[in-house]
């Protein structure tokens, strides 16, 4: 029997509703409104009286309409058929809604039902399985998409029977299992599981030891990504967010990209929709959008359906990682999401905290967080998410609730400068600011290490170091003038706008400059660094300048060339020529 109760007070979209009958933290209902059913989760009971937010406009909503409560959570439908779509954060198909405005209480099915997957079983007749075993697979675009036994099923079971292969939809009985008491259970290639539980089907999470390559250099050599860390990029609006997210999703070395465009502004969600299906996966050679799934909300969306957005994302990350996986999860932006929460906590009249954000903030960021990561599979299989968050802060002020509370989850700093995107030094990622803790991981260091070059790591800080003294010497030459400071000054601010413009600056709309490999940033960091041990002769600061900008001007030929190529040697050549003018024997 299932529990109903009565609406008693409404405020926007948090409704107060009068129970009869048992409910629990969390539970899904729906609220009868004219000939429309809106859906809505309990965030708080208090005796018998249920808070509930709404996943959609409460206009013309009134006093006494009846609900109904479902007894389950808000749950998302995982199986064969997620990837190239557009979900909103309640898992509906927005390829599937028709009109300019989406009407209230319309709800879609996630998959399609009636699409055949040719399944191949990896299992057989009397294994022993348990939540998360890989049953059998299907081809999702080029992609294999394991069947697995359900999550929500414990404890081990016998498979009885398995299909030898063949053409199925996802809700056909592909296995049947039993239990240690005999009970048959039948199994399709789709389930449900809630969005804010974890999937926890896996052996061991270690911390994370290698290194997730982006193609981009500033993040890549200064502060990199390790697989299955995460990341955050605050910045303020026209820095560049949007264009670094984009790069990072077609070069990084992920099997699937997940993106939740979590309540930016509505432009810029259409952006995503317009764009994203014309990239080109530079790996496969086919579209990016064959491996990418989009979970859309705007900002004038209600606030609740923000909050699922997030949610539902990671989920789908979590199940894609079940498989094996490396996935790529870009949430933009976690601050709308910390929005939603800070309103619903003021509707609530709960005790505020800095500029009103509720005072549990930090924790509910950290466990969103710490959901991502590197795992051991049951099988001995790995997977991996790593996720990147993008924060708007007001003003671009780092030191606001949000982007404090997210640095004590995240383990990378991408801090964009609005001073390096007006003077366009893209990305304008700040490389003093910015940080990686990785770095200090003495596995990720001895990967490093291993992987690009022995003495990788000491190269990246000797590389901080000068364009930290470089920093330093800019702000002196600025207050005293260029002929107020002794000539090094000068060196030392132009060795670092060297690292500046060949190794930080790149270009996102270059085909060969727009990537860049782990070997290829070795090399170019390299040569960098002898010119900036090079001792040079110069008789005053005004050949300091002219004679930089040749050396930077042929470094930047270097980037646009192939690796290793023909031209890239003839630039080469020419720019030891160069060095050989002014070095000192």
């Amino acid at each position: 029997m299932r529990t109903i109760g009565k609406v008693t007070g409404i405020i926007s979209n948090l409704v107060i509703v009068e129970v009869e009958g048992r409910v629990s933290q969390n539970e899904i209902c729906f609220i009868e409104h004219s000939d429309a059913k809106l859906m809505a989760e309990v965030i708080k009971i208090l005796g018998k009286k249920a808070y509930v937010q709404v996943f959609e406009s409460t206009r013309g909503l009134r006093v006494g309409s009846p609900v109904e409560f479902v007894d389950h959570m808000l749950e998302v439908t995982l199986g064969p058929g997620l990837l190239s779509k557009n979900y909103d954060g309640l898992q509906n198909d927005l390829d599937k809604m028709e009109g300019v405005f989406l009407r209230k209480g319309d709800y879609t099915a996630p998959l399609d039902n009636d699409k055949l997957f040719a399944f191949t079983p990896l299992a057989k007749v009397g294994d022993k399985v348990s939540a998360g075993s890989w049953l059998g697979e299907v081809k999702e675009n080029w992609i294999s998409h394991k069947i697995m036994l359900p999550f929500k099923m414990t404890g081990e079971y016998t498979l009885v029977s398995i299909k030898e292969g063949g053409e199925f939809t996802v809700v056909d009985t592909i296995a049947v299992v039993k239990d240690k008491d005999g009970t048959e259970y039948p199994i399709t290639m789709s389930q449900k599981w809630p969005v804010k539980i974890p999937i926890r089907t896996y052996k061991d999470k270690p911390r994370p030891f290698k290194i997730m390559e982006t193609g981009i250099r500033v993040m890549d050599t200064l502060n990199p990504l390790a697989e299955g860390g995460t990341g955050f990029i605050p910045g303020p609006f026209g820095s560049g967010k949007t264009v670094l997210q984009h790069n990072i999703s077609k070069n990084a070395e992920a099997d699937l990209v997940i993106i939740a465009a979590c309540g930016e502004r509505a432009n810029e969600v259409v952006e995503i929709f317009t764009e994203f299906p014309h990239l080109d996966d530079p790996r496969s050679g086919r579209k990016l959008m064959e491996r990418t799934t989009i979970i859309a909300n705007t900002s004038n969306m209600p606030v609740a359906a923000r909050e699922a957005s997030v949610y539902t994302a990671m989920t789908l990350a979590e199940y894609y990682r079940s498989m094996g996986l490396k996935v790529l999860l870009l949430a933009d932006s976690t601050s709308r999401w910390a929005q939603a929460l800070r309103e619903m906590s003021n509707r609530m009249e709960e005790l505020p905290g800095p500029d009103g954000f509720p005072m549990d903030l930090p924790a509910i960021i950290s466990n969103f967080y710490s959901r991502a990561g590197f795992v051991y599979l049951n099988n001995g299989q790995t997977g991996s998410i790593t996720f990147i968050g993008t924060v708007s802060p007001a003003g671009g002020n780092l030191k606001e609730p949000v982007t404090e509370s997210t640095k004590k989850a995240a383990r990378c700093f991408y801090a964009l400068s609005q001073a390096r995107a007006d003077s366009k030094r893209y990305p304008a990622i700040d490389p003093i600011d910015s940080y990686s803790k990785y770095l200090e991981y003495p596995e990720i260091a001895e990967y490093l290490n291993k992987t690009v070059a022995p003495n990788w790591t000491a190269n990246v800080f000797e590389a901080k170091d000068i364009l930290l003294r470089g920093k330093e010497a800019h702000e002196q030459i600025n207050i005293l003038g260029d002929d107020g400071v002794p000539l090094n000054y000068h060196l030392k601010y132009w060795k670092a706008e060297l690292i500046d413009f060949v190794i930080l600056q790149q270009d996102a709309f270059d085909k060969i400059d727009s990537s860049s490999r782990l070997n290829r940033q070795h090399y170019m960091l390299e040569k960098v660094l002898w010119v900036c041990n090079t001792d040079f002769q110069f008789d005053s600061f005004e050949e300091v300048n002219p004679y930089f900008k040749r050396v930077i001007n042929q470094f930047k030929q270097m980037n646009y060339a192939e690796f290793e190529s023909d031209n890239f040697v003839k630039y080469e050549n020419e720019l030891d020529n160069i060095i050989q003018e002014r070095k000192i024997a």
